[in-house]
């Protein structure tokens, strides 16, 4: 096997942490020709913050623990500066989500812009027959519909085919990941053997550009006159103000804490209206919906929806599968569709901007942005 695979390139996106260094040295094992690269996606002063609370992927640590891993399994790695298509493509839609008073989901977009499209792009030009990285999913051809599918990897509490759905069909043909049968323990022992620098690393949860997981600050950092223009809105319940908020763009739908009103009863934020400059809040029971409308809509599995089928669902990264009834209604499933998803029972925080992903057993049949809620 590793004499077959000697004559096949992987670039191999390395985040400094353990999981993409085991991914890497696990291809090196297998004989294939393994290239490094680190991708550089955004400057301190574009997001303002501590550099000191940067341990995200992609920060000054994760460039030089990616480094040193390579020399140590002796394969070359370079860094590329994709900051600048990082900030149109990923920054700016998160801003402007939350704008547009949404909750977005960065990763969904970077994940399919620069960590498959921009980077294959770039291994093309180094040779690269394909480009891995170190996601807990799995990547196959299905003989019938000569379609590749993403699924859920052996490890279900660190599956992330969910932040997946947005990869296009030339993406997965170009793809593998090689943890798709370990769970993370396991990976972990790996590194261990491997004698990597990376093997005790602790996990990065927050957002890479939000260094500090602060939204509220990143938002008025890159915008600002934001606070001025959105703060004093009114907070209706019942269809009565009830108090001010300081600003749209710092709630979220299903949100209890911070509301800044103090009732006897616990209180939810149920919908943020962007054009008058309103939250409404409510008791728990009124965060409950049966249906709602997503765009963008990417289909993996099938290349369309159309007479509907029925699947499982998430509205969240760590949301359970729940039974729906998902029907395209508009444009391809390439990006561009629209869909509806019914479900059988009501779901609580339905939340425009985040991802609503379809499942076929552990298939990811694909995915869309929620845009709004049916009522």
């Amino acid at each position: 096997m590793q004499s077959e695979n000697k004559n096949t390139t992987v670039v191999v996106g390395m985040s400094g942490g353990v999981d993409s260094s085991v991914a890497a040295a696990l291809l090196v094992e297998q004989g294939y020709n393994v290239i490094g690269i680190t991708i550089k996606t955004f400057n301190f002063d574009d997001v303002g913050g501590s550099n000191d609370n940067d341990k995200s992927c992609c920060s000054l640590d994760g460039i030089n623990d990616a480094r040193m891993v390579a020399a140590k399994l002796g394969f070359p790695h370079y860094v590329l500066d994709f900051s600048e298509t990082f900030g149109a493509q990923v920054i700016d839609n998160f801003v402007e989500e939350y704008i547009n008073g949404r909750t977005p989901n960065p990763c969904v977009i970077c994940n399919r812009k620069i960590k498959w499209e921009e980077m294959i792009r770039k291994s093309t030009k180094l040779g690269a027959d394909f480009i891995a990285t170190g996601h807990y999913a799995r990547v196959r051809k299905d003989d019938a519909t000569h379609r590749y599918v993403i699924a859920r990897g052996k490890d279900t509490h660190k599956d992330q085919s969910y932040a997946l759905w947005g990869l296009t069909q030339d993406s997965l043909r170009k793809t593998m990941f090689p943890l798709s049968e370990l769970t993370k323990p396991e990976s972990r022992a790996i590194a261990e053997r491997f004698g990597l620098r990376t093997a005790a690393k602790g996990e990065s949860y927050e957002i890479c550009f939000v260094t500090d997981n602060n939204y509220e600050r990143f938002l008025k950092h890159r915008l600002p006159d934001l606070e001025k223009s959105v703060e004093g809105g009114d907070i209706v319940m019942d269809d009565k103000v009830i108090g001010k908020h300081r600003g749209f763009p710092f709630y979220t739908v299903g949100q209890r804490k911070g509301i800044g009103i103090a009732l006897p009863e616990p209180i939810y934020v149920t919908s943020i209206d962007h054009t008058e400059n309103v939250i409404t809040v409510g008791r728990e029971n009124e965060l409950l919906h049966t249906a709602l409308v997503a765009t963008k809509l990417n289909l993996v599995k099938y290349d369309n929806l159309r007479s509907g089928k029925r699947l499982n669902v998430k509205i969240r990264y760590k949301d359970t599968d729940e039974a729906a009834l998902v029907t395209q209604v508009e444009g391809n499933g390439d990006g561009e569709g629209i869909a509806k998803v019914k479900f059988d029972a009501p779901k609580r925080a339905i939340t425009p901007g985040q991802s609503v992903v379809f499942y076929e057993e552990d298939d990811v049949v694909g995915g869309a942005i929620i845009d709004s809620i049916e009522k």
